[in-house]
């Protein structure tokens, strides 16, 4: 039986977003680092290893849980660990860590904050909601050594 074009291109777009944090934050079998700084219109800020931009919300509490879920969370898909913690030039290991979330999953955070996603940015280097507010709190880049760009 043969599957309808559309409803496979569906299903693979499905999929693609479902695993969307978590391929981002594994990389490939090449050792990818975790975390790796880029230029960006904000200056020298976070990215995971394949050059996705990296979000702190303020609402959640510095070296605390996220309290981004829900729909919050399907805008925001927090960056989580599947792998072990690398660190990509510029970057200081001594600031990655993790924290909790409900579900038992470990979200990856910098310096206390943890880290999110932003469905919207589709490319490599792209940084589209940039101190924004939105669920409560911020949306802020970070830089190296940790601040919020605001």
């Amino acid at each position: 039986m043969r599957t309808p074009p559309l409803a496979l291109v569906a299903v693979l777009g499905l999929a693609a977003v479902g695993s969307y944090g978590a391929v981002a934050a594994t990389g490939s079998a090449s050792a990818k680092p975790t975390l790796s700084i880029r230029n960006s219109p904000y200056g020298r800020i976070l990215f995971d290893g394949n050059g996705r931009a990296l979000y702190a919300f303020t609402k959640d509490p510095r070296r605390g849980r996220s309290r981004c879920y829900g729909a919050c969370a399907t805008a925001w898909p927090p960056y989580l660990k599947t792998g072990p913690l690398r660190a990509g030039a510029g970057v200081r290991r001594s600031l990655i860590g993790t924290t909790r979330r409900r579900n038992g999953r470990l979200q990856i955070t910098y310096a206390g904050w943890p880290l999110y996603y932003y469905v919207g940015d589709r490319a490599v280097g792209q940084v589209r909601c940039q101190n924004v507010r939105e669920f409560g709190g911020l949306w802020l880049v970070q830089r190296p050594s940790g601040s919020l760009v605001r």
